[in-house]
This record gives C-alpha cells, sequence and structure tokens, in this order.
C-alpha cells in the first residue's frame, strides 16, 4: 500500500461525519464531509494493479481501516463507490429486476460471482447494472452496519449531468491508471458512454478519436475535458494535444485540494 496524499483541516469540529469511500482494484481513497457536504478530510492509496485480486484488494483494506484513525470514528452516515468494468447500462424499457445477470453477459467476461445489483437515475432512462465487490461490502457492513453503494459510473454520470450546461455537447474523459471512460452529453441527455482498457498512449489515443469519429464530432472544435489520473505534463494529455485543438480538465466543487491545483479533477467521483 502507498498512501498517495492526505489532506485534513478541522476534522474534530465537525458534527454528523458523513464517510465517502472509493474502491477499485489499483487504489482507495476516502474522505469526511459534514452534513453540508464540505469535505474536511480526504485521503488516497494506491496498490499495485497487477498483482490486485478481489481477495488481496481486502486485505489491503483490511490494514488500512486497522491502522488509520480517521476511519475508526463513528459515522452518521457512509456512502461507498465501487470502481470496476463489470457494468453495463440497461434501457429502462429493457430491464427486468430478475436478469441482471444476464445483462452483464454479454459485456463483463467471466463472470465469478453470482451478485448483481443496479443504480437507477432519476433523469436518465436506463438502469446502470453492475457487480459490486461483494467481500468488501461484507466487511464494511461488520465495521458500519447500513451504508449506501453505487457503481462509479452512475456516480460519474450524475455529477457530470450537473456539469453540462444545456445546449451543447461535452466530451468527457475519466481517466485510471490502466482505464478510461468517455462520457459524451449533448443537450443534457447522454449521447454516450463507454469504458476502454489502455496500455499505451497510442491504444488512448485511438480510442478517443474513434469515439469523435463514430459520433460525428470534430476534434478540431469541440473541447475534450479530462477528468481523473491525468496531467499536463503526462504522455497521454500529450499524445491528446497533438490531436485534439482544446483540452481542459474538470473543476471539481470542493476546495479541499485547491493550490494543489493539478489534483483538482483528479479524484472528481469523491470531491466533484
Amino acid at each position: 500500500v502507498m498512501l498517495n496524499k492526505k489532506i485534513s483541516k478541522n476534522i474534530e469540529n465537525i458534527s454528523k461525519r458523513k464517510l465517502s469511500i472509493q474502491f477499485s482494484l489499483d487504489g482507495f481513497s476516502f474522505c469526511i464531509a459534514n452534513a453540508a457536504n464540505t469535505i474536511y478530510h480526504f485521503s488516497s492509496f494506491s496498490f499495485d494493479r497487477e498483482n490486485t485480486t478481489p481477495e488481496s484488494l481486502l486485505d489491503e483494506v483490511e490494514k488500512i481501516f486497522k491502522n488509520d484513525q480517521d476511519l475508526q470514528s463513528d459515522f452518521d452516515s457512509v456512502e461507498v463507490v465501487h470502481e470496476n468494468r463489470l457494468n453495463s447500462f440497461v434501457p429502462n424499457e429493457y430491464f427486468r429486476e430478475e436478469h441482471l445477470k444476464s445483462y452483464l453477459n454479454y459485456n463483463v467476461k467471466n463472470i465469478v460471482t453470482d451478485y448483481a445489483t443496479f443504480d437507477s437515475f432519476e433523469a436518465l432512462d436506463f438502469k446502470n447494472v453492475y457487480i459490486p465487490y461483494v467481500n468488501i461490502n461484507n466487511f464494511l457492513f461488520q465495521n458500519f452496519g447500513t451504508f449506501e453503494y453505487k457503481h462509479h459510473a452512475s456516480v460519474l454520470l450524475e455529477k457530470l449531468m450537473i456539469k453540462a450546461q444545456k445546449q451543447s455537447t461535452h466530451f468527457f474523459v475519466h481517466v485510471n491508471s490502466s482505464s478510461f471512460d468517455i462520457v459524451v452529453i449533448e443537450n443534457q441527455k447522454l449521447l454516450y458512454f463507454n469504458a476502454f482498457e489502455y496500455q499505451i498512449k497510442e491504444d488512448f489515443i485511438y480510442y478517443i478519436l474513434f469515439a469523435f469519429e463514430q459520433l460525428k464530432l470534430n476534434p478540431e472544435e469541440l473541447k475534450l475535458i479530462f477528468i481523473g489520473e491525468i496531467t499536463e505534463d503526462s504522455e497521454l494529455y500529450q499524445i491528446a494535444y497533438k490531436y485534439i485543438r482544446n483540452i481542459d480538465f474538470i473543476t471539481a466543487s470542493s476546495t479541499i485540494l485547491e493550490g494543489k491545483e493539478m489534483e483538482n479533477h483528479a479524484n472528481f467521483i469523491l470531491l466533484g
């Protein structure tokens, strides 16, 4: 486990503590906020992705919980975000709760678990069906009792729908260390969502340009907005900048990372 960053301010003064946690196979982060959603504490840890399985993820998380004082206080509410590519969007008209597993058979290879669940969106006409890390949920239940959880794509979409102003097209790319999501919102409707794995920067730009082409959008005109683990001096940014004229970073609404500019967009799912 590697602690990437920890930022805390006046945490002892919070009443009504709210804990938000995000898990993926390559990382774990959490923030603590008050009732008004002002964030007072943020911590993030990274793991070696190549060696991480859901089982070893739980081992790492248990260690962090044991050693991190900030996770040992009482919380009034706990929210959890599962970040993985084990999901599928299903239009409401085709959605039947008893068929959850079958919706995943098309785009998730080798489903081992028997457990699938789904998130609903008020503003969007589909469900997000996914497989959470069940062992992590069980561990958290032992620690906190009941809590709410969602898939990262659901949280990302809800936050991006708020960010995207009405009469225009927004092209967002949410970057992780080995995968990324492309989200295109047009006139407040979801036009496109897809997740890709990449190993080299050429894969990365190929999928982005392919999405522009598929949607008949012009990379000379439309701005691309990055979210997640990407900075101006990274090779991913450099290659994107070669082909796309306008690039920007999203701004998270929490001010806890102010003055640490590049990270503001990096933890958007928790801090946006």
